[in-house]
This record gives structure tokens, sequence and C-alpha cells, in this order.
């Protein structure tokens, strides 16, 4: 995932909407926005790298079908509750470079009711601070406009990328567990909304 920060003055949060009631946001760099058909293929690739899907559930692969179907997921949840996870856009390339969001971790039924702020980028726009740039960018989402009180992240340890990307935004260490379905060790890391401040 992305690599070290930008400061919080390069983050430059501009909320729009387009087809009705779909959220657009653009940084400095990037932009979030909702999912097409056009995405599977180059998601397909983020998802198939196994360097980038190392630290995600088992470390399994996706395949182009499993990614268009993950795609589907996301929409669905976009449709049934007016959030969910963004694709993720380089604004000067126009290339999609992964995801960024929020969700549900389902998986981990201790924290539940809880919403998780999600990142995964390729290998390719790694190191270049669009990880903090995308999460920040979630975080103000999710408590500007989505009215949440908390948002946790949770990271698999040894995610030293992500975990950096956490304390980044201020997060604070809340438990360490452990992921029932794959065994794999967790961290989880909280943020409130009165505690939201930029990065620097």
């Amino acid at each position: 995932m992305g690599g070290a920060g930008r400061g919080g003055s390069d983050v430059r949060l501009l909320m729009t909407y387009k087809d009705g009631e779909r959220p657009v946001i653009e940084t400095s760099r990037l932009t979030l926005r909702r999912w097409t058909e056009d995405d599977v293929v180059p998601l397909s690739r983020v998802n198939g790298d196994p360097a980038v899907m190392r630290w995600i559930g088992d470390g399994s692969v996706r395949d182009e079908e499993q990614t268009r179907a993950g795609i589907r997921a996301m929409e669905e949840r976009w449709e049934a509750t007016g959030s969910g996870i963004f694709a993720l856009q380089e604004r000067a390339t126009g290339r999609l470079i992964g995801l960024a969001g929020l969700w549900t971790p389902d998986f981990l039924p201790e924290l539940l009711p809880c919403v998780e702020a999600v990142w995964r980028l390729g290998r390719s726009s790694w190191g270049r601070g669009f990880g903090t740039e995308a999460a920040e960018a979630v975080m103000r989402f999710g408590f500007q406009q989505c009215g949440l009180d908390r948002i946790v992240g949770i990271v698999q340890k040894g995610n030293d990328a992500s975990e950096n990307i956490m304390k980044k935004l201020g997060m604070r260490r809340e438990r360490d567990t452990t992921d029932p379905a794959t065994g794999r060790a967790l961290r989880v890391y909280e943020l409130t909304r009165a505690e939201c401040r930029p990065v620097d």
C-alpha cells in the first residue's frame, strides 16, 4: 500500500455528486469515484499481484471473475447504504490504481457494530503517499458526509506500510486480536470524529 504521507495542506477534499447521488471525491492527486465495468481488468491486475494481496485475508490472489464479483458487491453496498468503497484513480493519468473506502468488517464479529476504513493500491503506486492521501479522504468522508462518530482500521501484524498510514492519520491502537477465519494476527486502530485532524 502507500508509502510516505503528504502534508494536510496538500489534501484538498472536493466533494461533488454526479449522476444524481453518486459521490466523487477529489484530492490533490486522486479521484475517488464509483465503479464501472471498465474497472474490472485494471483492478484484477491489482488483485492478482501476490505482493499486494499478501496482507489481505489469507493472502490469496483474485482473478478477473472474482474481481468482477467484488465490484458488484461494492456497488450493492453503495446502493443499500449510501457509502462504501471507491475506485481510486490517479488524476494526472486517469489510471485506476486501487481502491479506498468504508466497509463493515463482518469477518471480525468482536468489533461489530463498526465501520472500517480500507485501502489497496497496486504495487506501481507504492511509495508515493497515495495510500495516506486516499485514507485521509476516506476518513473525512466518513466523519463529514456519513456522520460517523468512530472509524476503525484493521491491519495484519507485519504490514508496516498500512500500520504507518493509520498512525499518520492519528488513529490509536485499540486492541490486538486474531482473524477467526485465517488465524492471522491482527492489530486494530480507531479514530473518533473529535480526534480527526489533517495529516502533518
